[in-house]
């Protein structure tokens, strides 16, 4: 058990990103988990870091844990556009888009940036339980949705049985 608490507590780099082995969500320490490389159609997209309070290879105990957390993407790629991300965040959120969970999700589509992202950019979300996830660009909260139902909802956008890439998944989840 300590050699997974030590072999995932290191910071980590990688497509030339750096990712800081301990972060503050919420006034909590976090951990970084993993490091992943978001590619599409072989363009580099995003470096994405979980960061958890117990951290873990199992997909389904990072997004049960109702605890503070944070999954951010540093974006490589010169301009995604809001049309772009909306686009991916619909992909992620599958059915529940159109289920019962559509309103949080609009809502949360609307604090999606009007120029999108550029290089240089980081876009996570920020768990603290009691209080919601909050969507955080360059450091700065967008809005938060409150309950831990949307936290796994977004969470389960990158460690659930559709991520992204499946690279992508087990990078955040140190494998």
């Amino acid at each position: 058990m300590l050699a997974l608490l030590l072999s995932l507590a290191h910071a980590g780099s990688l497509a030339g990103v750096t990712f800081p082995d301990r972060v503050s969500v919420g006034g909590q320490p976090v951990a970084l988990n993993g490091l992943g490389l978001r590619e599409k159609y072989f363009v580099d997209i995003y470096v994405g870091g979980l960061y958890l309070q117990t951290p873990t290879h199992d997909a389904a105990a990072a997004i049960a844990a109702d605890e503070p957390k944070r999954v951010v993407m540093h974006f490589i790629y010169r301009t995604v556009t809001r049309d772009q991300m909306l686009e991916t965040f619909r992909e992620g959120f599958g059915s529940a888009a159109s289920g019962p969970h559509a309103a949080t999700i609009g809502k949360m589509e609307s604090w999606v940036p009007s120029a999108g992202v550029k290089q240089g950019d980081e876009l996570g979300f920020d768990y603290v339980p009691g209080q919601g996830t909050s969507m955080v660009l360059n450091g700065r909260s967008l809005g938060t949705v409150p309950g831990p139902e949307f936290m796994r909802l977004v969470f389960g956008i990158y460690l659930g049985p559709k991520p992204p890439t499946p690279e992508l998944k087990a990078g955040l989840l140190g494998r």
